[in-house]
């Protein structure tokens, strides 16, 4: 029992250790420009490869070149990449809207890497504490090192770099994700690790379709996953979104005809 114990130790340390020497660092380009084998998901150019969580066209229209972030469904009108991938750095800028009808705050959003972990989109710019639910926060998990949110009306960006958990066979985590991020070029995740999601609100828990079902599905077998973009309500604007896969497992993930069609 001591020499499996001893064995298992040693194992664990040698992948922590593999991985950190491997670890890949966050590609930052002159003005969020898509570096060398970058997949563009929207450019307010003509290119979006965002879906509905239907699987039909993108549902959120574009103003001035970006998406905008359309309510409906009690907050589940998301939309989703048809890019999936494993480890990855994504690039998203997003600008929170002014506040209206007497809120304090304003702009609630948010990105989710495969549809689990939510980096937070919200308007707490000025707060002197931040939390896991202010922006540069992964949601419910980690709280943002530092407070970089910008004023609404002001363009912000996030570079996120991503390494998926892996799971067995079974579909249980036996190496647990980790996530680094900057806020408009501060640092407010440093290798956070996590493991299985905590919200009861994300696109694969709360108001699924028949095709976030397949993308759950998928993501269990091959621990490939798109991004969401998240609808709460207020009109968040997205342009120059952009994934750069880091292995060779990212790909394209498209329904058949009429397979996640609204009812």
């Amino acid at each position: 029992m001591r020499r499996d114990l001893v064995l298992s130790a040693v194992l664990f340390l040698v992948t922590a250790i593999c991985r950190a020497d491997a670890a890949p660092t966050i590609v930052e380009t002159p003005d969020g420009r898509p570096p060398e084998g970058a997949v563009v998901l929207f450019d307010g150019k003509g290119t979006n490869l965002f879906l509905s969580k239907y699987g039909e066209a993108c549902d959120w229209p574009v103003v001035e070149g970006a998406l905008v972030s359309t309510s409906g469904e009690v907050r589940a009108r998301h939309i989703v990449s048809k890019l999936h991938f494993r480890d990855a750095q994504i690039h998203v800028e997003f600008m929170l809207p002014e506040a209206e009808g007497g809120r304090r705050y304003s702009g609630n959003s948010g990105v989710y890497l495969h549809g689990h972990y939510e980096l937070q989109v919200f308007n707490s710019f000025g707060k002197e504490r931040v939390s896991k639910g202010d922006c540069g926060a992964i949601y419910g998990i980690a709280p943002p090192l530092t407070g970089a949110c910008r004023k609404p009306g002001e363009w912000q960006t996030y570079d996120i770099l991503y390494l998926a958990p892996r799971r067995n066979a079974a579909g249980k985590i036996v190496e647990p994700g980790s996530i680094t991020a900057k806020l408009n070029g501060q640092l407010v995740q440093d290798d956070t690790r996590f493991e299985e999601p905590t919200s009861t609100y994300h696109p694969l828990r709360y108001k699924t379709t028949p095709y976030t079902d397949r993308i759950k599905k998928k993501l269990l077998a091959t621990g490939t996953g798109p991004v969401f973009l998240q609808d709460h309500d207020n009109p968040v604007r997205f342009r120059n979104v952009w994934v750069l896969a880091l292995d060779d497992k990212a790909g394209m993930f498209e329904p058949p005809p009429a397979e996640g069609a609204k009812p």
